[in-house]
């Protein structure tokens, strides 16, 4: 009986003793987190989020007063639609050619002299060099309004990503040069950051899944999978690095999380997604 008990012991010590070298800590962080800024100096005519805020990307943050920026560019246009000199031009140039088509018949009769019709030829040159620039001039004016539309467009900040505002450093009115005016951060997925103890190098790869279990909501459990690992081992701790990617579609979970990661291989999995447990595989679309 004795024997029994030793063996039974044994066994439970080196399963819990398995468990520990499988469990990790580790920490739950946003995917990104980016501060926002404007490219140009100005006063700050609106800011249309506040802190917690939810922003998908392309969508409008922040507007700097932009009235002169305007008034170019409608100036721009005014000037683009502003097309009769082309028009004069193009009916000069018309013009000039038929009056050299009458000049050559009549010089080929010897009714005017190749004074007179080299002169009609140079009117009809002439005009056509004024068509041409009065054509380039266009262009011009097309340029320039594209020019003024990219410099307004400075003055309206977009989101870069679908997150949320993690703070709101500037208000209304304020100037802004160099210095951030949010911070934004992306959720979706999470980031898992774990450090591995050497002995553990080669035996984690990229694709395989594991279990988190953050602290906060409490009993709860997660499949994440493994996107990075060190190739570099931290002479001074023994360690080496990980991070897994954790999806959050609905933000369910907030970056700061403590939490537990566990690569043990004996937990089936869960249908809706979530682990009830993990197993080491590298599909992807299993631990989503």
């Amino acid at each position: 009986m004795n024997r029994i008990l030793l063996v039974m012991t044994t066994l439970l010590a080196s399963t819990a003793m398995a468990d520990e070298m499988s469990t990790f800590d580790c920490l739950i962080e946003p995917h990104r987190v980016i501060e926002v800024n404007s490219s140009v100096q100005g006063k700050i005519a609106s800011i249309s989020v506040e802190r917690s805020d939810p922003v998908e990307q392309g969508q409008v943050l922040i507007e700097l007063d932009s009235d002169v920026e305007k008034a170019t560019v409608e100036l721009a246009r005014a000037r683009l639609g502003m097309d009769s000199e082309l028009k004069t031009r193009q009916v000069s140039r018309a013009f000039a050619k038929r009056k050299l088509v009458r000049f050559d018949d009549l010089y080929r009769e010897d009714v005017v002299s190749q004074q007179k019709q080299d002169e009609v030829k140079t009117e009809a040159v002439l005009a056509g060099l004024q068509l041409k620039q009065a054509g380039e001039n266009m262009q011009v004016a097309v340029l320039e309004l594209k020019r003024a539309e990219a410099i307004l467009n400075q003055r309206t900040v977009r989101s870069p990503l679908s997150g949320v505002v993690v703070e709101r450093y500037k208000s209304p009115g304020e100037f802004v040069e160099d210095e951030p005016i949010l911070r934004l951060a992306q959720l979706d997925p999470l980031n898992v950051e774990v450090i591995l103890p050497a002995e553990l190098f080669g035996t984690i790869k990229q694709g395989m899944s594991a279990r988190v279990m953050p602290e906060a909501p409490r009993d709860s459990t997660y499949t994440a999978v493994v996107t990075i690992v060190d190739r570099v081992i931290d002479a001074s701790s023994g360690t080496f690095g990980i991070r897994l990617e954790l999806p959050n579609p609905d933000y369910a979970l907030p970056g700061g999380l403590k939490c537990l990661v566990d690569f043990g291989n004996d937990s089936p999995q869960d249908p809706r997604g979530q682990a009830a447990g993990f197993s080491l595989t590298p599909d992807l679309a299993t631990a989503r």
